[in-house]
């Protein structure tokens, strides 16, 4: 790790910078997914708007800290990037140490309260029919349209073709979208924690302008005997 003044400043500079770039897309993809009807959940929308904007706000305080080595902003910086490492690494954890059984239930959780309409997307979009045996019992799933059982069966030879059930299809997709969440979680958290050893080294150092040995005007090498 670099020890110098510069050093720190330019690396902690640096480092915010990465952040707003990473606040800006997380914004981005918010809204091109609204606008692209990728995304039709209001709330996903509105949680990943507010992530990138508190962390273009969180990485404007230390930048602006950093540039100036003000002592009270890089000081409530500190402070804010510590909790947020607190709360992204309990949140990555829990993401990586949810199990297959958690995983359905949730997703059992989730075709139980969603209407027919997100049923139907979530069959069209993984070509299944019906989220699982004894939950099609229990709440009955909406009827599979004929272009959904060809792309199903496309060999009308085949006798008794049926759609898979949707929880087939998710359960690796969930899987795999928890160890994603996780280890990027788990990502961002460490460069938190350098962030903040960074933070605290140079708040420390004191800035080599405020004790330059005294100069004079004019060189001693103008002058005459």
């Amino acid at each position: 790790m670099c020890g110098g003044f510069t050093c720190s400043k330019n690396s902690l500079i640096a480092l915010n910078i990465l952040y707003i770039l990473v606040g800006s897309i997380l914004i981005s993809v918010a809204v091109y997914g609204r606008a692209a009807s990728v995304v039709s959940n209001l709330p996903i929308v509105g949680v990943l708007i507010a992530c990138g904007i508190i962390l273009i706000m969180i990485s404007m305080l230390g930048l602006l800290g950093a540039i100036k080595h003000h002592q009270v902003m890089l000081f409530f910086y500190m402070v804010i990037l510590f909790l947020l490492f607190l709360l992204q690494f309990s949140v990555a954890c829990a993401c990586l140490g949810v199990n297959t059984e958690q995983q359905e239930q949730m997703a059992e959780q989730g075709w139980n309260k969603g209407g027919n309409s997100t049923r139907i997307r979530v069959q069209d979009t993984f070509t299944c029919c019906g989220f699982s045996e004894q939950i099609d019992k229990e709440h009955a799933p909406p009827k599979c349209e004929e272009e959904l059982m060809l792309k199903c069966c496309p060999d009308p030879n085949i006798e008794d073709c049926k759609c898979p059930k949707c929880m087939n299809k998710l359960r690796s997709t969930i899987s795999y979208a928890f160890k994603l969440c996780g280890w990027i979680g788990l990502f961002f958290s460490f460069t938190e924690i350098i962030g903040l050893v960074l933070t605290r080294r140079y708040r420390n150092q004191t800035h080599p302008d405020l004790y330059l040995k005294a100069t004079a005007v004019f060189p001693r090498s103008n002058f005459t005997y």
